[in-house]
């Protein structure tokens, strides 16, 4: 299906948006006190070091009961509980780990982050400068690498990534790629020459890794090292980058220089937002990114009169995104428009 905008980072949308004023564009913020924005913004290890420690804790039990379970049926659920933990927690750790607000130590977010970057098969030293686009372009099309869902939407895609296989297939081809050194116009249009020969060394090591676990499990003539490494990222990732990562702007406003218009903050159960690490408070996180996952629910606090009301469950939020996705397949330029509140003025710096 053709797209009614090119959203590749070397067309012609890239161009009109830079001469639009849409790149690097001036972005709408709500007003918070210094003193508060400044207690926002502290980082500590204590909380990521807790919720790590739990991860692995839960990994660790898991991959017990998998051991235990194997050749049985009671190893699918077993199985399918640590994918989603690998999986999904991978994600979303490989996100905040990212941005380096997880931690306060430095090594403590890069450890976290290129382990995370390996279980959902992601280029951590692309990832840095392909998210930081993302950041500073949200949903600009022709500026953006990362937007998720285009127009019109491809409803294939979707149902391939509740197995992960649309991002895998791009991420493992991307791997094959760089460990032979070779990287695309789009990529080279985000990541400085400078720092190329970092994603090439760590695809090599990434591959090495992933032929390692593949020689294992030939060795063994079994194929159970694979159920802990690799296979789980097919199976769970999609909890955090489908039925999670595709309320955070799909059939949202595009083009646009307020994040209250193309960012959803959506509450989840506990449990959720553990997996999460509290992405659900995706608008928050986009207008002030340097403040740390665990402060984002009272970052909401202080910003929630200034925005659009926040969706009351996940379902919720997808009883608006499938309807909208529907109607995007015969009207590309329809989205759904966030109601801000009578005193906010919307940031539409360019017209749909």
């Amino acid at each position: 299906m053709t797209s009614w905008k090119d959203y590749s980072l070397s067309g012609p949308e890239s161009r009109r948006k830079v001469e639009a004023g849409l790149s690097s564009g001036q972005w709408y913020a709500s007003p918070i006190p210094r003193k508060i924005m400044k207690d926002l913004m502290q980082r500590r290890d204590g909380p990521a070091i807790r919720d790590t420690l739990i991860w692995f804790a839960v990994l660790g039990v898991l991959g017990w009961l998998m051991l235990q379970t194997w050749g049985s049926w009671w190893f699918v659920p077993v199985f399918y509980a640590y994918a989603v933990f690998y999986g999904s927690c991978g994600d979303s750790r490989w996100h905040e780990c990212g941005h380096g607000t997880a931690f306060r130590t430095r090594w403590m977010n890069d450890a976290v982050y290129h382990l995370a970057s390996f279980m959902v098969f992601r280029n951590g030293s692309l990832w840095r400068w392909s998210h930081a686009r993302h950041h500073t372009d949200t949903i600009i099309v022709g500026r953006d690498p990362e937007i998720a869902v285009t127009r019109p939407p491809s409803f294939l895609n979707m149902i391939l990534n509740v197995l992960y296989l649309q991002d895998a297939s791009n991420q493992l081809w991307r791997m094959a790629r760089f460990t032979f050194g070779a990287m695309n116009g789009d990529e080279k249009d985000f990541v400085p020459e400078s720092e190329r020969w970092k994603c090439f060394l760590e695809a090599r090591i990434q591959a090495g890794i992933l032929a390692g676990v593949i020689g294992l499990a030939v060795w063994q003539q079994s194929w159970l090292p694979l159920f802990f490494v690799g296979l789980p990222t097919f199976v769970g990732a999609w909890v955090d980058t489908v039925l999670f990562g595709y309320t955070q702007h799909a059939g949202l406003a595009e083009d646009v220089l307020d994040h209250r218009l193309n960012c959803r903050t959506v509450y989840m159960n506990p449990v959720f937002r553990f997996i999460y690490w509290n992405m659900n408070y995706h608008l928050e996180h986009h207008m002030f990114p340097m403040v740390p996952y665990h402060a984002l629910p009272r970052l909401h606090e202080a910003m929630r009169a200034d925005c659009p009301p926040p969706y009351p469950s996940l379902l919720a939020a997808w009883r608006e995104i499938l309807p909208a996705l529907w109607r995007q397949i015969r009207e590309p330029h329809y989205f759904v428009e966030r109601r801000l509140p009578d005193a906010a003025s919307a940031g539409l710096h360019a017209a749909e």
